[in-house]
């Protein structure tokens, strides 16, 4: 059988696991290549004799039109292998009679029909598409359903929310081999429409501010509660003779977070951050390795976070002697962060995308009720910032410092 499947999605559906997924933004083939993929299984469970039912959810179906049905039809109907084993009507698909074992497909709103979801008998597979609303009840709901030894989950959804119970259930990397979850997006489709591409052209130039929610699966963020608001862009340069630095910061890594270091500039009030060493999970014999990837590292001073000391001392021994702990003091961050905002410019290079995907998404929390934003920084989305702080550490003016001196004194 010759499927047309994006190759990021090949490792996707190898193998076992009990969830497999794909979030990003428009354009990136994922919610056709899922839906032919039901059908795929489909064919395999009844081919074999097997019989079940092809659960596909959606947290928002008022009918059948709001459904995943018609993305599965064309699926089944642009693959020629498959056509012949499905029996399609207006509103039901299964398989062929001709087939020895018969798998349904049944289509739900979680909203609403969570509860007669439970009732189903033998759903081999449940496919949620545009799942980045449902909420952790359906969640919790649903995933005791899928009680059959080889049943699986399949998720889809375009980001908007880190908090979101889809993000965090599975957005963040797990490190469990049973769940294989991707970042597709458009320059991942082999098959990106002509018509597409230049929407999202025209989306990059005339709506910046969702231009990455929409097209490259980034979060969908409040412009008025970034940190970097209008000061940073991205744009490729060579450093001049005339900059200072080059200033070396590493972050890193625990659980889930990842590792950073960077390299970068000041010339005047610009900041320039030339290059980036980003990992998730790296252990710490695989650290100098990462930090490798920028020149010149090992010879200069990084500054690093020296809450993790052992992580300093181990990379002083293999080859990084100038990686010293950052300074702290009581309110360093956020006098790092006002340093920050005091360029009128913060030019990321292009190639540094973690970079510039964090710059979008470091935020401040805002108020549930108002939307007031909030004089406090939003955890999260600061991993290569935390770098850059550390690595401008003795540019930065210690003001909250400066401010406590007079009450430490009169206390004494």
């Amino acid at each position: 059988m010759r499927l047309k499947l994006p190759a990021k999605l090949v490792p996707v559906f190898s193998g076992e696991a009990d969830v497999r997924g794909a979030k990003g933004g428009r354009g990136s083939g994922k919610t056709r290549s899922f839906a032919m993929m039901t059908a795929v299984r489909a064919y395999m469970w009844a081919a074999t004799g097997d019989s079940g039912i092809v659960l596909c959810g959606r947290q928002f179906m008022n009918s059948l039109a709001d459904s995943s049905m018609e993305e599965i039809k064309a699926a089944i109907r642009e693959t020629p292998e498959l056509l012949p084993w499905f029996d399609i009507g207006e509103k039901y698909i299964r398989t062929s009679p001709r087939l020895p074992g018969r798998i349904d497909y049944a289509f739900s709103g979680l909203d609403r029909n969570i509860d007669s979801i439970k009732s189903k008998a033998r759903i081999r597979l449940g496919w949620i598409d545009e799942a980045e609303p449902v909420a952790e009840v359906a969640w919790a709901k649903l995933i005791p359903t899928l009680r059959e030894e080889d049943s699986e989950l399949w998720v889809t959804w375009n980001p908007e929310r880190d908090d979101s119970a889809t993000h965090r259930r599975f957005g963040v990397l797990s490190g469990d081999p049973r769940t294989k979850i991707v970042d597709l997006n458009w320059r991942d489709n082999p098959w990106f429409p002509a018509i597409l591409n230049r929407n999202r052209i025209k989306d990059k130039a005339e709506r910046p501010d969702t231009y990455h929610h929409v097209w490259e699966g980034d979060f969908l963020t409040m412009s008025d509660a970034q940190v970097l608001k209008g000061r940073y862009t991205s744009a490729a340069f060579t450093p001049q003779e005339h900059w200072n630095g080059p200033y070396f910061g590493a972050d890193w890594g625990f659980s889930v977070d990842p590792t950073a270091l960077v390299k970068c500039w000041v010339d005047g009030r610009t900041l320039y951050v030339e290059t980036e060493a980003y990992g998730h999970q790296v252990a710490i014999d695989d650290t100098p390795a990462l930090f490798d990837r920028i020149a010149g590292a090992r010879e200069h001073v990084i500054r690093a976070d020296g809450a993790r000391p052992e992580t300093i001392h181990y990379m002083q021994r293999h080859g990084y002697p100038r990686c010293v702990a950052a300074d702290k003091w009581p309110g360093s961050v956020e006098d790092g962060v006002e340093h920050l905002r005091s360029y009128d410019r913060i030019v990321i290079h292009e190639r540094c995308a973690n970079a510039f995907k964090e710059a979008r998404n470091w935020s401040y929390k805002t108020d549930r009720l108002t939307g007031d934003v909030l004089p406090v920084l939003k955890p999260g989305n600061d991993h290569i910032w935390d770098a850059v702080r550390y690595a401008l550490g003795p540019l930065i003016q210690r003001r909250h410092t400066a401010h406590l001196r007079p009450i430490i004194h009169m206390g004494r």
